[in-house]
């Protein structure tokens, strides 16, 4: 898999190669050679402006996967990581070489790797937005996710694999993966974690 580390700093830079390079799995790029087909890996202490500028030039106009390793977040924060494309989040702290790996390796796969803890904020904010507009609690009237879809992002955003959700719904993982892609594809979402931002967004989960 190849992997472009992007850091504000050499030292933060030669500190996550050093753990990547480690795993043959991994194929370290140079930072301009981010693109399709490659795991950009962002470092940051925060989200400040320049991060999140290019955050999005990788995400979007460079199409990268993206992952961003950062020492903190805040609440306002959170969905616009996830609507840049980011499907995986890793604390600074916690940032041992087989956790990199890991959310590389999800977000080349199209998955959602989130610490547990932002993926309650995730759900709490996301809940919080919709109810603020539409004026109460309750679900979208015109949800525009079949029955099956809603499922499958339900047990993703509980934090469920595909093998789990297969096993969950007595699906084949080929259908959950297909699922996924369908309802991906149709909303021009770009992993799971975007679609589950966006079905809890809607109130469609």
């Amino acid at each position: 898999m190849p992997v472009a580390v992007h850091a504000p700093d050499p030292i933060s830079r030669e500190g996550a190669i050093g753990q990547l390079r480690r795993h043959p799995e991994i194929e370290l790029r140079e930072e301009s050679a981010s693109g399709p087909g490659t795991v950009a890996l962002l470092i940051g202490d925060t989200l400040d402006e320049p991060t999140l500028t290019r955050l999005r030039r990788l995400a979007r106009s460079e199409g990268a996967r993206a992952v961003l390793v950062v020492g903190a977040l805040r609440e306002s924060e959170l969905l616009d990581v996830i609507e840049c494309g980011v499907g995986a989040i890793v604390w600074r702290r916690e940032a041992t070489a087989s956790r990199l790996v890991q959310a590389v390796l999800a977000a080349a796969r199209g998955d959602g790797d989130l610490p547990a803890d932002l993926l309650g904020r995730l759900i709490n904010q996301v809940g919080t937005l919709h109810r603020s507009a539409a004026g109460g609690p309750g679900l979208a009237s015109t949800s525009g996710l079949t029955p099956r879809e809603s499922d499958v992002l339900r047990l993703v955003a509980e934090g469920f694999d595909t093998s789990e959700i297969a096993g969950k719904l007595s699906y084949s993982e080929r259908t959950v993966k297909n699922v996924i892609h369908g309802l991906t594809t149709r909303l021009h979402l770009r992993n799971r974690a975007h679609a589950v931002a966006y079905a809890l967004r809607e109130g469609y989960i």
